[in-house]
């Protein structure tokens, strides 16, 4: 097992170096970059696309000269070339590359071109809000889900199966954002009650509360956007469960414990639960990454909420490449080592499983 290990985190640098270089290439051909934002801006044009989309359309942006930025008629040449030195602009693609993953290996993701803050503080200042989602999102779909999804498989065709079915068909129906709005509209004020507040994740006065008072003010500012968090999730893995328990009584291992006089709780939860889990698990990663690092934009906004999603947004639409870059690495590397540790969790929940005999 340590040998398959090492080569998992092997892998993990080409498959990182490959994340990279993709998406530094895309960037390439985008138009509209960081130098074009701040030059729009100073000539008064506003968002930068509006330019784009209005007259450089005929032309071959890709071999724009520094004369030829949107916005930057009436600019000395001089002024241009400045701010392609301080952006780094100035070298070749290949040397900002090779310079931008030396920092990212020593853990040095820069500064913001327009936050004037470095990417890791820009990072752990947003953090609160998606480890709030993520982790309670992940943990309320999974605590409601697989117990939901072993009852559902072991009384398939009942009316109970039928109408959590149901239930869980119209959840899984209804998208994030539209059910974030039917509970603002419902509880938050928006016609009918005002039970739970509608913005940020704690009181303004938050700090001049006692602890049992900060931990109830924090879970009455998260319930709404963590329900509407979870409620896509829910649904998905709730079938899932479902379908691998389903498959799994039904094989001859199931019949032939039967057979030997165990109890059903023991046939269950001692021979079908390791095997019916390993499937639910192998989705934990793409689970985990998405809510937690992801973030929702459309539900981080309408619950006034400053988190991950609305700053990679933010960033992409500025062309701000230190965050872009700096949050797409770190991510990266974290969602690849997430996977590894699923490994380990087939081995503990299976002993069977042995990855190095299969390799």
């Amino acid at each position: 097992m340590g040998a398959y290990i090492l080569r998992r985190l092997l892998l993990v640098i080409p498959t990182l170096l490959g994340i990279m270089i993709i998406n530094f290439s895309l960037t390439q051909f985008v138009p509209g970059g960081p130098i074009e934002q701040i030059l729009a801006n100073l000539e008064g044009q506003g968002n930068v696309f509006e330019g784009i989309s209005g007259g450089a359309g005929d032309a071959d942006i890709g071999q724009q000269t520094e004369s030829d930025y949107i916005g930057a008629r009436g600019l000395p040449p001089e002024f241009i070339a400045q701010l392609e030195r301080e952006f780094g602009f100035d070298k070749p693609p290949l040397e900002r590359f090779l310079n931008m993953m030396w920092n990212y290996m020593r853990f040095d993701f820069g500064e913001s071109y327009f936050r004037s803050i470095s990417v890791f503080d820009l990072v752990i200042e947003k953090m609160p809000v998606s480890i709030t989602l993520g982790l309670w999102s992940t943990l309320i779909a999974y605590l409601i889900s697989i117990p939901l999804g072993i009852k559902k498989a072991v009384r398939d065709g009942t009316p109970f199966d039928t109408w959590t079915s149901g239930a869980i068909i119209v959840g899984y129906a209804i998208p994030g954002f539209l059910f974030a709005i039917l509970l603002i509209v419902l509880f938050a004020g928006g016609s009918y009650w005002r039970i739970f507040p509608l913005r940020g994740l704690t009181s303004s006065n938050f700090e001049d509360l006692t602890l049992i008072g900060k931990i109830l003010d924090y879970f009455w500012h998260i319930t709404l956007p963590v329900l509407a968090s979870t409620i896509s999730a829910f649904a998905t893995l709730t079938l899932l469960t479902k379908n691998s328990f389903l498959d799994e009584i039904k094989k001859q291992y199931v019949i032939t414990a039967r057979a030997k006089g165990l109890s059903e709780s023991r046939v269950l939860y001692g021979h079908v639960f390791r095997n019916g889990m390993l499937i639910v698990i192998s989705g934990f990663p793409a689970l985990f990454i998405g809510v937690f690092f992801g973030g929702s934009l459309i539900i981080e906004t309408l619950f006034s909420l400053d988190g991950l999603g609305r700053l990679g947004f933010e960033a992409a639409v500025a062309r701000d490449y230190p965050v872009v870059f700096g949050t797409l690495f770190a991510f990266s590397l974290i969602g690849l080592v997430v996977g590894i540790l699923t490994d380990l969790t087939y081995v503990l929940i299976d002993p069977r499983i042995d990855f190095e005999a299969r390799n």
